[in-house]
Order: C-alpha cells, then sequence, then structure tokens
C-alpha cells in the first residue's frame, strides 16, 4: 500500500468471550493486521466490577439486563487480550450494554481498554465527555471518531452529572393504512430532535480539525432481515450534510443494506463480528418473538442464521479525503469464529447477494463490483437520498 494511503478497517459489534479469546480471531487476523486503523463495537463491559442492571422484558417479567458470564454479557478483564491480539485501535462502546454493570463497570470497561492502548468513544463521565470526539493521525492524515446510541435503556444516556453514553434517541408512532380495524399499521420513527441538534454541532465543530470525519451508531432493528427504521435515514442524511463522511452502524446482529447518500457511504449495520453465545445465552422470549431456533451444528453460535454472514468494512484515504469503499465478506463459524473469504469461496456470494437483497428489499440504489477479494462500493452516478 502506498505510504500516503490511509486504511481503516471497521467491524460490527465484538465480544471476547473465551479464556482463550485471541482463538476467536485467528481466522480474520491477517486481514485485520492490514489496516492502519481497526474499529469495533464493544458489546458488553469489559469487567465483573459494578452492579448488574434489571430491565423489564417481552414476558413482562423484571429480569437483568447483563446475564452471567458464559452468555457473553460480561467478560473478565484479561479477555482484552482478544482485542489487542486483532489489533484494535478504536472502540465504541455507546450501546444498550453501556450501563449493564452500572457506573462503575463503565468506568472500569474504559480503564481497561485505554490501559490497552484502545481508545474509547461514545461514552464517559458526563455528556460532554460521551460526546468528544477522537482524533487520531496517521502518516500525515488526521482521522476524527464519534459515537452514538439510539437503542438505550432508560438511564443509560449520558447527561450533564451522570455518566453514560452519548445518544440519539428516537420515538415510535403508528399510522394506520388501511380503514379496517386490525390491519398491520404503519410504523414510523422519528429522531429526538435536541439529540439531532448535539450531534450536528458535534460534527461540526470537529470537521475543521480533521481531515475525515467517521461516525460510528448503535442503532436499528435487530435480528428482522432488511428493515431499516425511518429514524436511522434521518440521522444518517443529517450527519452527512453536517460533515461526516463515513457511518458505521452496528447493533442489528445482522447484515443490513449500503446506502450512499451525497457520495458518502452508509453502512447500516456491520452484523455481529464476534459474539459467541451458547443456547442458553439467548433469552426465550426474544428467542419465540424473532423465531430463533438451536442449531447443533453451531454450539458457540447460537444466533439467527443470516447472523452468519458478516463483513469487514474497508475506507482507503487518499491525499487527506476518502478514496474507495469496500468490504470483504465473512462467514461466522459454529465456534463463533469469522473467516473472510475469497471471491474464490462460493460462500462469499452468499454474503454478496445477501447485501444485494438488503438494499433491494429496503428501496436502496446500491452498486457493488467485484474487485479481487473485496466489494467495492460505487459513490457516484447514483440517485442520492431517493428515500428520504
Amino acid at each position: 500500500m502506498n505510504p500516503e494511503k490511509v486504511s481503516i478497517y471497521a467491524v460490527g459489534d465484538v465480544i471476547p468471550d473465551r479464556p482463550n479469546p485471541e482463538s476467536l480471531f485467528e481466522l480474520a487476523l491477517p486481514t485485520l493486521k492490514e489496516a492502519d486503523i481497526l474499529f469495533g463495537q464493544l458489546e458488553a463491559p469489559l469487567t465483573e466490577k459494578g452492579e448488574p442492571q434489571l430491565q423489564a422484558f417481552p414476558e413482562g417479567e423484571p429480569q437483568l439486563q447483563a446475564f452471567p458470564r458464559g452468555c457473553g454479557r460480561w467478560l473478565i478483564p484479561e479477555w482484552v487480550s482478544g482485542l489487542t491480539y486483532a489489533g484494535f485501535d478504536v472502540m465504541s462502546f455507546a450501546s444498550n450494554h453501556t450501563l449493564d454493570r452500572s457506573e462503575e463497570g463503565l468506568f472500569a470497561t474504559i480503564d481497561t481498554l485505554t490501559k490497552n492502548n484502545i481508545a474509547v468513544i461514545g461514552v464517559g463521565k458526563n455528556i460532554d465527555e460521551a460526546r468528544k470526539p477522537l482524533i487520531l493521525e496517521r502518516k500525515g492524515t488526521k482521522v476524527a471518531f464519534l459515537a452514538y446510541g439510539s437503542v438505550l435503556p432508560k438511564g443509560y444516556e449520558a447527561r450533564a452529572d451522570k455518566s453514560g453514553c452519548a445518544p440519539i434517541r428516537a420515538f415510535t408512532s403508528y399510522e394506520q393504512v388501511d380503514w379496517q380495524p386490525g390491519t398491520p399499521p404503519r410504523v414510523l420513527t422519528f429522531a429526538n430532535k435536541g439529540d439531532l441538534t448535539a450531534m450536528v454541532d458535534d460534527i461540526k465543530k470537529v470537521r475543521p480539525l480533521a481531515e475525515v470525519v467517521i461516525m460510528s451508531i448503535h442503532w436499528g432493528v435487530h435480528n428482522v432481515p432488511g428493515m431499516i427504521a425511518m429514524y436511522q435515514k434521518e440521522i444518517g442524511y443529517a450527519a452527512i450534510d453536517a460533515g461526516v463522511d463515513l457511518i458505521l452502524g452496528h447493533h442489528g446482529h445482522i447484515l443490513k443494506g449500503i446506502e450512499v447518500y451525497k457520495g458518502k457511504v452508509i453502512f447500516y449495520d456491520l452484523a455481529n463480528f464476534v459474539v459467541p453465545t451458547k443456547p442458553s445465552g439467548w433469552r426465550s422470549p426474544v428467542k419465540a418473538m424473532y423465531g430463533i431456533k438451536v442449531d447443533t451444528e453451531y454450539p458457540d453460535y447460537d444466533m439467527p442464521v443470516d447472523s452468519r454472514k458478516s463483513m469487514i468494512a474497508k475506507c482507503i484515504i487518499s491525499d487527506k479525503k476518502i478514496e474507495r469503499v469496500s468490504y470483504f465478506p465473512v462467514m461466522i463459524n459454529g465456534h463463533a469464529q469469522p473467516e473472510v473469504l475469497s471471491r474464490s469461496d462460493k460462500r462469499s456470494s452468499e454474503v454478496f447477494e445477501y447485501m444485494n437483497w438488503c438494499c433491494n428489499n429496503q428501496g436502496l440504489d446500491s452498486k457493488f463490483s467485484w474487485e479481487g477479494d473485496e466489494v467495492v462500493i460505487r459513490t457516484t452516478g447514483l440517485k442520492s437520498g431517493s428515500n428520504r
């Protein structure tokens, strides 16, 4: 790679939940090590400190938001070795798991990551700290990162005098589209205007300080194939209008479509990357709601079938601007290990065709082409924001 080019690789949800966490990343390691900057979304507190929090779930019974270790919801701090082995430079922790082990657990997680030279974004002891951008310099190019969460239990958002994550919340309403009683309504979602304004202010402040601005966001509808909620486009378009160059979405546990808006790429969901789960690790109400079934050939990855398809997003910066955005197709095996697929591997076509379906299902005017083992996203000559 030319010295002046900067490569940024990004993956979705990561939980290094295994006594030998390095083994989870082994199959993807050669690709991950190519990155000048590697980003991921931490999906569980990296600590045993703090108190598990309670939250109501679909059946109405209060249950622990954080499940016993081994179900992949909080982690032994030493398992950070998996993240350092993979080479992560920056991780977002702005999510529905930020305060799973209370404020003490949040601070311990931040401390463990920073002591291991992994920068943490999107969280902090107060709202100012949570909204603070990270600026990394590589080969003379400054890259800024911001992170937010939209899918938050009440109280997980940071405030002026309270720890948590930087929020961009949304609310839901329903519109009857057929006059007949009992027919399915249209689901409408809208971003919280105060949170949206704060995000735009953050972007405008950091824009003059870096050549490239990247936004991470934990959002969307999990486990439902294809679906992109209205508020996601509202937030994504507003972020790009304000100056963001690339959006990295996660939370859905499955891949969602890729959109190009004004020449900028929105990955609506990068899916799971490393999320080991046992059959006992999923709550029964959630399994029933989304039709998740146990597959004996996937003993360490009890997730929806679509969760097996994943990707590594790749962004090349040249002359201090994004030159090219692509992705590596990934398949996750029964032991929760992501494997980067070559073009000749027929499973890479499964990921490619699934991504095409995700885009077509949501009316996204996205175009892709193969270049070697990568799928390149065309960023010119497309209808922009046609679904706004």
